[in-house]
């Protein structure tokens, strides 16, 4: 038994010496795959470290994130601050802002921030601001981000405008992240047409608003339709024949009249189908 555990611990020990580990960078792993897949071998792996992140990094990448669920007007505000203006709010900051410079009695009043208040704070930081009504096309044209209010899923809600490209219409939620519409769903759920603009020098404009790569992975809206009514692209006869094949047979008498086989006992083919609710 002791010469079990002592050449147990000489092959630990000149295991660990013989190989150089090194600690991997935090977000690090061993990404392996066959150099060759037609030939599958333990001996031809493919080995490398890669760099990983979560996901919800990139889902509020830029954005406050709302602490409560009436301060989504602190939270945008504070989201466009920060990515665009430049400043290091946090929404705590901004909010006890928006408290003493706006209409405080009207806040606690409506538990919410207007575009009123925003505009009262801003200007106490020594910007320029303003709220405006316009159509789809004077958004896009600003070419700034902008605080927008919506009516979404059965509430009123504040969001930063990002940019509008090839029919979509990216926002930072401060509740979802980034998330984007088609241009028509925007439309509909777009709150008077208004929008809320910092007036900042181009010099000083920060980016962290701006559209990026990730931002763009999104399922189009009709991909689900488009191929759930495609045209069947094989014979109806194979695809029954394929659909028996699969299913379970049960043997009894046909009870179809019109049959050639009525009353005779036949195979019956039971099927399993999807049903919407």
């Amino acid at each position: 038994m002791l010469e079990i555990t002592l050449g147990s611990a000489l092959i630990y020990y000149f295991a660990t010496q013989a190989f150089d580990i090194k600690e991997k960078p935090p977000g690090t792993v061993n990404y392996t795959e066959v150099l060759d897949s037609r030939e599958p071998s333990f001996t031809r792996f493919h080995r490398e470290q890669v760099n990983i992140k979560p996901a919800v990094e990139d889902q509020f990448r830029g954005i406050v994130r709302q602490a409560y669920d009436y301060s989504c007007g602190s939270a945008a505000l504070t989201t466009l601050l920060n990515g665009y203006v430049g400043t290091r709010l946090t929404e705590q900051q901004t909010m006890n802002g928006l408290l003493r410079f706006g209409e405080y009695n009207r806040i606690v009043e409506r538990r919410s921030f207007s575009l009123l208040d925003m505009k009262r704070f801003v200007t106490a930081l020594g910007l320029e601001s303003g709220g405006y009504r316009g159509e789809f096309s004077d958004l896009i044209k600003q070419g700034q981000p902008a605080i927008v209010p919506i009516s979404y899923a059965g509430f009123k809600h504040f969001v930063v405008y990002k940019a509008y490209k090839n029919g979509r219409v990216y926002v930072a939620d401060p509740a979802l992240g980034n998330i984007s519409f088609d241009q028509e769903r925007f439309k509909q759920i777009w709150e008077n047409n208004t929008l809320f603009l910092i007036n900042v020098p181009e010099a000083q404009r920060q980016n962290l608003l701006a559209l990026q790569d990730s931002d763009m992975r999104h399922v189009e809206d009709a991909t689900v339709n488009k191929y759930a009514l495609v045209d069947i692209q094989y014979p109806t006869f194979y695809m029954e024949k394929i659909a028996d094949k699969a299913s379970t047979v049960r043997r009894g008498p046909d009870l179809n009249k019109e049959s050639d086989t009525y009353g005779q006992n036949v195979n019956t083919f039971m099927r399993l189908y999807y049903k919407r609710k």
